[in-house]
């Protein structure tokens, strides 16, 4: 008689497709190690990843209600506006969590950023790239309140490495840490192929609206000005794939990670936003980019600045991009990428300790 797979919850934020899709590597390193992923998350994380393992259990948990503000400088504001409809979606999540150890017999849980998917029971383990969360002048209490719920947790697992240099800078590190942290090597599941170059420019989009329509309006004006063929992806979870040839631009509202994977390694040069998953696929795969952070997002326009400061990428706002900008590409070395030399099969014995 086969032994039943130990069960392992992830459960990535729904924030843009980041979070979920550096949860790939972890759910396919968990298949290759006699695991049995449980996934639970909501919105379109939880479509992406449907996509990636329809044979998978899927469960649905509360929305955060993450919203932008059209104006980037209110989107601190916004965030404390809709603290309450957070909390309430922790709270469920806690009640949820009890519920699924018992029903599923989980060995254990990963939870990427969110707050409420811990258990006493089992071990549970938080990624995060942002040990500081920044804020702006809140920045000290942010990341202090952030540090006190990662200390509910029995590890922290930081996709990056723990010397300089490094990927994350000042958000993924601390001085004098008051928790087990493992630096786990930045997680990408794409993989870098020598192809023959099919477009000039990939344009990729992705995060919370309204952002995300914003640029994507801006840039759909401003790609009709560049020399070169343009791929488009629009970053839109939809249930069938669209795509759409208008002049030298072909229009995509989602790729799957192997279509993502093959048209970066056949792209030259990437316009994206400079969140921390991007950053992550465009070291391993060692292209060139240029960024827009979303604004207001202070993780994004600090690793921006420090990717512009290093000499790797450069950068503008939002609303001052134009297409020349890209010309800028060529006076930066580009992201490179890190030898990783984890063993998931270490890491993963974690998930040994399960307290019957």
């Amino acid at each position: 008689m086969e032994t039943a797979k130990p069960k392992i919850l992830v459960a990535p934020l729904n924030w843009g497709l980041g979070h979920a899709t550096r949860c790939i590597p972890i759910i396919e390193a968990l298949l290759e190690n006699n695991f049995e992923p449980v996934i639970a998350s909501d919105g379109v994380a939880l479509h992406i990843l449907q996509k990636e393992f329809p044979e998978l259990i899927f469960l649905e948990l509360p929305s955060y209600q993450i919203e932008y503000a059209k104006n980037g400088a209110f989107f601190k504001w916004k965030l404390i506006k809709n603290s309450p409809k957070m909390m309430e979606a922790i709270y469920m999540e806690r009640k949820l969590v009890k519920k699924w150890v018992k029903e599923y017999d989980l060995s254990g849980i990963i939870s990427d950023n969110r707050l409420g998917i811990y258990s006493k029971k089992v071990p549970s383990v938080f990624i995060t790239h942002q040990l500081n969360v920044l804020t702006g002048n809140t920045s000290w209490i942010t990341s202090k309140l952030h540090q006190y719920i990662i200390k509910k947790y029995e590890e922290c697992w930081v996709p990056d490495v723990a010397e300089i240099p490094n990927l994350t800078g000042k958000l993924g590190h601390l001085k004098n840490p008051h928790f087990k942290i493992n630096y786990i090597g930045p997680l990408s599941r794409l993989n870098k192929k020598d192809l023959p170059k099919k477009y000039d420019l990939m344009v990729i989009l992705s995060g919370p609206e309204p952002q995300r329509s914003m640029l994507e309006m801006h840039l759909k004006e401003e790609i009709k000005r560049y020399v070169g063929d343009v791929v488009f992806v629009r970053g839109v979870i939809e249930p069938e794939q669209k795509s759409e040839q208008i002049d030298h631009v072909t229009f995509y509202n989602f790729m799957t990670s192997a279509q993502l994977e093959q048209t970066f390694n056949e792209s030259e040069l990437v316009l994206c936003r400079s969140g921390y998953t991007t950053v992550m696929d465009l070291a391993k795969l060692g292209k060139k980019a240029f960024f827009i952070p979303t604004p207001g997002q202070f993780e994004q326009e600090y690793l921006a600045k420090k990717y512009k400061k290093d000499g790797v990428v450069p950068f503008a706002k939002q609303e001052k991009f134009v297409i020349e900008n890209l010309y800028e590409v060529d006076l930066y070395k580009g992201l490179q990428s890190f030898k990783n030399n984890l063993n998931w099969k270490n890491l993963f014995l974690l998930f040994d300790k399960k307290t019957n």
